[in-house]
């Protein structure tokens, strides 16, 4: 086992606290969150329900025999737990690395408490390296890539991928993300741009970083 499988692992086991018994939450997409649908699999009375922001994820927790509800049926969640490619000290994320990014940042604005869990090879001090995720409409996607570059951005399509929602993804490399609140904001205002990667208007609530020293919160 290598020591980031393990920081996963404690990051995912540290989010447990956070659930309240018989309620209904939401459950992002990636590695970390393996680990931590495979711990709550362990003991499936805890939960009533998930909302899965993945058809990857939504097979993981039924295969382990947990019900999977849409979020029209339930509207505001108490707490939603999800991992991240890259994250800041300010909780500040890219997320969609996956390809999960429209659905879960919808996940994320309807939940009252953002749980992100992560190794900590993620925490940087400026955002960017990873590649940002943008989904797109595929009729916009030469355009949205033009109005990339014009940003500084190096847009790359994503090599046969299709979003579960239907669409193409864009990942934009050669961005240094001083200003991340802004960015995001600049980059909706694009049209045929469905979602972007960044979640810093809407951070996480809470950061919590698996390292082989234990999981710091912040």
């Amino acid at each position: 086992m290598t020591d980031t499988w393990e920081n996963k692992r404690r990051a995912a086991q540290a989010a447990l606290p956070w659930l309240d018994r018989h309620e209904v939450v939401g459950i992002g997409t990636g590695s970390t969150v393996q680990h931590f649908i495979d711990f709550i699999a362990a003991d499936r009375g805890n939960l009533k329900a998930v909302v899965s922001s993945s058809i990857q994820s939504t097979r993981r927790l039924q295969a382990a025999g947990i019900a999977v509800v849409d979020l029209n049926e339930v509207g505001e969640l108490p707490v939603y737990i999800d991992g991240a490619d890259q994250t800041n000290a300010a909780r500040q994320l890219i997320k969609g690395g996956g390809g999960a990014l429209t659905r879960e940042k919808i996940i994320a604005a309807s939940s009252r408490l953002f749980i992100c869990i992560v190794d900590c090879t993620k925490l940087v001090p400026t955002l960017g390296a990873f590649p940002l995720p943008v989904e797109v409409i595929p009729m916009a996607r030469a355009m949205v890539a033009r109005k990339l570059m014009a940003l500084g951005g190096r847009p790359v399509l994503r090599a046969d991928y299709i979003t579960d929602n239907g669409n193409h993804i864009l990942d934009v490399h050669e961005l240094i993300i001083k200003d991340p609140v802004a960015l995001e904001s600049a980059l909706n205002q694009i049209p045929g741009v469905v979602t972007v990667g960044l979640f810093a208007q809407r951070p996480a609530d809470v950061l919590l970083i698996g390292s082989p020293t234990g999981v710091q919160q912040i």
